[in-house]
């Protein structure tokens, strides 16, 4: 893929992953055939704003950690009701890193 592809990509969906692993995604890109081009492109991840949003909402129900892909974690969070509520706070600080690890955890098995 060719360098201005790889810092559009960077600049449209570079906030759903962590800050730190950007410069492992441009080099990914960079390397990745031409044939997977669209399919990157094309690739949707979860948007950290929307999994906040819905954390403040709908937190003691989980259904931030169903949206990232924790089912587990989801059911746990629905069953307590947020864990009496400890947990559902506890989440509105971590949730957002969540969303954007599991983005490059989608990112790089798709694409590792």
């Amino acid at each position: 893929m060719d360098a201005d592809k790889v810092n559009l990509f960077i600049a449209t969906k570079g906030s759903n992953f962590p800050a730190e692993s950007i410069p492992m995604i441009k080099e990914r890109l960079l390397n990745l055939p031409s044939e997977n081009e669209m399919a990157v492109m094309a690739m949707e991840y979860t948007n950290p704003i929307l999994t906040i949003v819905l954390s403040v909402f709908f937190g003691e129900l989980g259904v931030d950690r169903f949206i990232i892909g924790d089912i587990g974690l989801g059911i746990g969070k629905l069953l307590t009701g947020g864990g009496c509520g400890v947990w559902w706070l506890i989440d509105l600080f971590l949730i957002m890193g969540a969303t954007k690890k599991k983005n490059l955890e989608k990112f790089i098995t798709a694409f590792g």
